[in-house]
């Protein structure tokens, strides 16, 4: 009697568990399904031609922090079918900091620059070497070097006979991890690295001092490379090209980092 009478309790619990994992999982499937849906709202607005459309939507996943590469990129193809090369040019180099090798971005990044006039910074010998690889990647290859180091060190402090072969392999980790270090920081500190900026406004003039009215540097198409070196109120200290530096109104450039 007690037996069955324990039966319906236990199913009761057992459909309410099952309701409940049911509620957890179609929630957890709508949180990542409403990326998705907005992303192809996005796609479908750049279709049918309704670009500023398209570049709110992209520009709301940015903001809910869904970067990818393929986000960034069509961005900056909706920016360039409106005209604004800047901005377009500014969202190709986000993809190309994602994802290094982007054949699409790479070459509408190259036709931007084109459409626009847009002046690169030159790149110093050691980024000409480094660039087949992204930051990310050769920080992961640097931690993993490192382990694998560790790793060795500790098999031949506790090993009874030591390997020539654990020893060379264990050197060779750490060398591969110094050298990774070392070009992480290269990169970062370089021409494509955190302080790149695009300039986004046009007509821009960099200038000898923080006003309207100083000498003019150089004048800037939108879509210009500059390395932001330090701000004073609204303005920007940068490198230009050219081996050139000036002042910027903050206003007129977008860092490529977010």
């Amino acid at each position: 009697m007690n037996f069955l009478a324990v039966i319906p309790s236990a199913a009761k619990r057992s459909r309410t568990l099952a309701i409940f994992f049911c509620l957890i999982f179609g929630m957890a499937l709508s949180v990542f399904a409403q990326p998705d849906a907005e992303f192809a709202k996005a796609n479908q607005a750049f279709a049918q031609g309704h670009f500023k459309e398209a570049i709110a939507n992209y520009e709301t996943l940015i903001r809910d922090g869904q970067w990818s590469a393929n986000v960034f990129y069509d961005l900056g193809n909706a920016y360039f079918r409106t005209g604004d090369f800047g901005r377009a040019i500014l969202n190709y180099e986000r993809a190309l900091a994602l994802e290094r090798h982007h054949p699409e971005a790479t070459a509408n990044l190259q036709i931007a620059r084109d459409e626009a006039h847009a002046l690169e910074l030159p790149p110093n010998w050691p980024e000409r070497y480094l660039q087949f690889a992204t930051i990310n990647q050769y920080s992961i290859a640097a931690v993993v070097a490192f382990w694998l180091a560790i790793f060795g060190m500790a098999t031949l402090i506790f090993a009874r006979r030591r390997s020539a072969t654990m020893i060379v392999i264990s050197i060779g980790c750490l060398l591969v991890s110094g050298v990774a270090i070392c070009s992480v920081y290269t990169l970062d500190r370089g021409s494509k690295g955190r302080a790149l900026a695009i300039i986004t406004g046009k007509d821009v003039q960099a200038r000898l001092a923080t006003a309207d009215t100083a000498n003019a540097v150089l004048a800037l198409p939108s879509g210009s490379e500059i390395k932001v070196l330090s701000t004073r109120g609204d303005w920007i200290y940068a490198a230009l090209p050219n081996n050139l530096r000036g002042w910027i109104p903050a206003k007129n450039a977008e860092q490529v980092r977010l």
